[in-house]
């Protein structure tokens, strides 16, 4: 990309085949229309200019990102992911309207700002939704969709997607649940069409999760702590008192 210029309508394409491809989803062109909201007239035409500045890739239906169009896609996830952390930990936005803000940001961030925030902000490693900032290593975590849990299973929310950041309902419905990343519930039980209920801990609160919304919620086997007894004291022995005899 050249660097005199600010990209909005590409870095939004690239950003959105990353985070498709962050999801394990096939990245195909009505998965964009649909994260867009564009036309796929639209989307189709932006495809073909991204494929020929050589940012895409494709193999029959499937897109990819070359190296100079991941180059970038990393680079304006991370502005973002940072822009919410800046926004949610430092100016204290409400966590369920980060997303939005930040894709305000995400465009007008240097290279240069966005280290010093990473300073700032004391080298995060995901943004406060979950997903991996760009730039700070692997991401070694083993999740897996809540929607594979089982009763009985206690799990710690650790990612929601970006399909659920843009969803300021399900947002606000988890907040209010406290059910955010770091959380920690047992799965209660499982209806017959896949709703889990959950038992938030430490305070014990239930709440409902649908098949839909588990399966963007990514999460790690949670061990309870073990109960460490009392240790036992042992009452001294008291010798009884001599009497002395008259």
């Amino acid at each position: 990309m050249p660097g005199d210029g600010f990209h909005p309508p590409i870095e939004e394409y690239l950003e959105a085949v990353h985070e498709l491809e962050e999801e394990g989803t096939p990245v195909i062109q009505a998965r964009l229309v649909e994260r867009l909201d564009h036309s796929a007239p639209a989307v189709s035409e932006m495809v073909r200019r991204l494929r020929d500045a050589g940012y895409l890739e494709t193999a029959g239906r499937t897109l990819t990102l070359t190296d100079t169009g991941r180059c970038l896609a990393e680079s304006v996830v991370r502005k973002h992911r940072l822009a919410e952390r800046l926004l949610t930990d430092v100016i204290g936005l409400p966590w369920a309207n980060a997303h939005v803000e930040a894709c305000r940001w995400e465009h007008v961030i240097s290279d240069d700002v966005a280290g010093r925030l990473e300073v700032l902000l004391g080298h995060p490693t995901t943004c406060p939704h979950g997903n991996p900032i760009p730039g700070t290593g692997p991401d070694l975590r083993r999740l897996t969709p809540l929607s594979q849990a089982r009763p009985g299973e206690r799990v710690r929310l650790e990612r929601v997607t970006e399909q659920i950041e843009i969803d300021g309902e399900a947002l606000e419905y988890l907040s209010e649940h406290g059910w955010v990343p770091g959380a920690e519930a047992v799965v209660s039980s499982r209806a017959p069409d896949g709703t889990l209920t959950l038992t938030i801990e430490p305070a014990g609160r239930g709440m409902a999760v649908s098949p839909a919304l588990a399966q963007q919620l990514h999460v790690a086997s949670a061990v309870a702590a073990p109960t460490v007894a009392a240790p036992t004291v042992a009452a001294p022995t008291v010798a009884a008192p001599t009497v002395a005899t008259a």
